[in-house]
């Protein structure tokens, strides 16, 4: 046989053959973030179910409410007294119909792990657990009291804690060698309120000796001890610390197993004013402490921030802090009322890898004030018009925003314009507008526009080249014009279309004339364009 058929046929040889799973990453470049899955960017389209939604007789309920908002990511509570009942004793029943649930419905998930820490509570723990303080102890107050989270320093705790979480891994080794589960988020809204670390006689000898060399050295202190170094987050600082110590034990040992993306969550203060020690869930990744978990947790891949709050300006702000080049930016929690549906485009725009409303399920259970009063179709479909745009391309999407710079932007409560420049373009987000004409409009009359007062309305935007932008938005209208003056600028070419899932761009229309003349205008139905612009000379 020649050379060169023995070498193609060396070649077919090889590409018939089965190719091993490449397990879910995390993939970081110049800044920016990938989630990868099946080996390529997959932008996360996520909906989080009810916390007690975590039993194979409420899945009914849950998947019809993904399928109408066109989510392709689940994620879903695994509790710890679920799984282990009785010390040593493993039920992975749940996960197992979870699974197999999960594929039928072609939905990726993301297990939450509820042990230690739920909301800073210990209430997902088994009865052996949460009921016996001598074994795994509680925070003690400054008074010497009991606390009700389980104090970061329990070296039973994390043992018995880790043991679990390893066997919940092993399973999904074995169990899951496709990767339908994309991501684990290990404890959830660590930390506890009201008592800013534990107190007891441990608690108490650590806190009076010097910060740890490690921690020194990874923020660039100077040694002393934790009141010399963090001052009035002293207290907050030692607490996270600690409880980064211990996620990270008990992700390191998940990892070793099945190296899966994990992260853990915040419940967050202000995002404007670093807060008290009293004021916080002191022990969470709170953005004002999150080098101090990168520095104590280096087995997650990222911490992510949980959002309840409506105001545009603080939403964007929480997504500044944790969009770090550090830090891939998730949202894994946020409202679910439809005002939070809006946000969606400038957490895409700050190079999220994933979006996830809370409590999306019909199972009856509505978190308002946090959320929405009522999970009623309109509600779905606020945030389930812009997954549809995306849903198809979400692969494509997570590409272009892992390889090119974007903007997003989000209606503010004053309803403001917004601009940003990139490159020799500014981009002006301008809200409340007709498809057809001016504010200043004065010589004809004009009813207010039906979004006019309401909080929705945002856009995102990808600079493909110096002159080309994709760019999807819906309430919306964007001006595309010059960074400097410059009457020569212009649109050269603005078309309506779509990506392929092989990522090429499928032509559909082209916008001009009364389309364009008064910028480009989004209605409530996202779509996507293609904006090319230009100077003639």
């Amino acid at each position: 046989m020649h050379k060169s058929a023995l070498l193609a046929a060396v070649l077919a040889l090889l590409l018939a053959l089965p190719v091993a799973a490449q397990t879910p990453s995390i993939a970081n470049r110049d800044g920016r973030h990938a989630l990868i899955v099946d080996g390529a960017p997959f932008l996360m389209l996520g909906a989080q179910a009810n916390n007690s939604s975590n039993y194979a007789a409420a899945l009914p309920k849950v998947w019809p409410v993904l399928d109408a908002m066109h989510a392709n990511t689940l994620e879903m509570p695994i509790a710890w007294e679920q799984i282990e009942p009785q010390e040593g004793r493993f039920d992975f029943s749940f996960v197992d119909t979870l699974l197999e649930q999960a594929r039928a419905h072609d939905k990726r998930l993301v297990l939450l792990w509820f042990a230690t820490w739920k909301n800073g509570s210990p209430s997902y723990a088994p009865a052996w657990v949460k009921t016996n303080d001598t074994r795994f102890p509680r925070m003690r107050t400054k008074e010497g009291k009991p606390h009700y989270a389980l104090s970061p320093l329990g070296q039973n705790t994390l043992a018995a804690d880790k043991r679990a979480f390893v066997k919940l891994i092993e399973h999904l080794k074995a169990a899951d060698p496709d990767d339908t589960v994309i991501m684990v988020q290990v404890e959830n809204e660590t930390g506890s309120y009201g008592t800013p670390r534990d107190y007891s006689p441990e608690g108490n000898r650590l806190f009076a000796g010097p910060v740890p060399a490690e921690l020194v050295k990874a923020l660039g202190k100077q040694p002393g001890t934790w009141r010399a170094v963090f001052g009035d987050i002293a207290e907050q600082a030692f607490n996270s610390w600690y409880t980064a110590r211990y996620v990270d034990a008990i992700a390191a040992a998940g990892k070793a197993v099945k190296p899966l993306p994990m992260y853990t969550n915040a419940s967050l203060s202000d995002p404007f004013v670093e807060p008290k020690p009293t004021g916080v869930q002191s022990g969470g990744p709170n953005w004002n402490v999150i080098p101090i978990w990168k520095a104590g947790a280096p087995h997650l891949d990222l911490v992510a921030p949980d959002i309840y709050n409506r105001d545009a300006r603080a939403f964007v702000k929480y997504l500044d802090h944790y969009a770090r080049p550090d830090n891939a930016l998730m949202v894994p929690e946020l409202g679910n009322s439809a005002d939070y549906a809006r946000f969606f485009w400038p957490a895409l725009g700050k190079g999220a890898i994933g979006f996830a409303p809370f409590g999306m399920d019909a199972t009856g259970y509505n978190n308002y004030p946090l959320g929405t009063k009522t999970l009623d179709d309109d509600t779905i479909a606020a945030f389930g018009r812009a997954y549809a745009l995306f849903a198809p391309i979400a692969r494509v999407w997570a590409k272009i925003a892992y390889d090119h710079p974007t903007w997003g932007v989000a209606k503010g409560k004053d309803g403001a314009d917004q601009s940003t420049v990139m490159g020799g373009w500014k981009i002006t987000a301008q809200f409340d507008q007709w498809q057809m004409g001016e504010r200043d409009w004065t010589w004809i009359e004009k009813d207010p526009t039906p979004t006019t007062g309401k909080p929705v309305g945002g856009a995102v935007v990808a600079q493909l080249s110096p002159d080309t932008f994709i760019v999807a938005g819906s309430d919306v209208r964007l001006r595309f014009g010059p960074a400097t003056p410059d009457d020569r600028a212009m649109i050269i070419r603005a078309e309506q279309g779509h990506y392929d899932a092989q990522g090429r761009w499928v032509f559909e229309r082209v916008w001009n004339g009364d389309q364009t003349d008064y910028g480009l205008n989004f209605t409530t139905t996202p779509v996507m364009l293609r904006v090319t612009m230009g100077r003639f000379k």
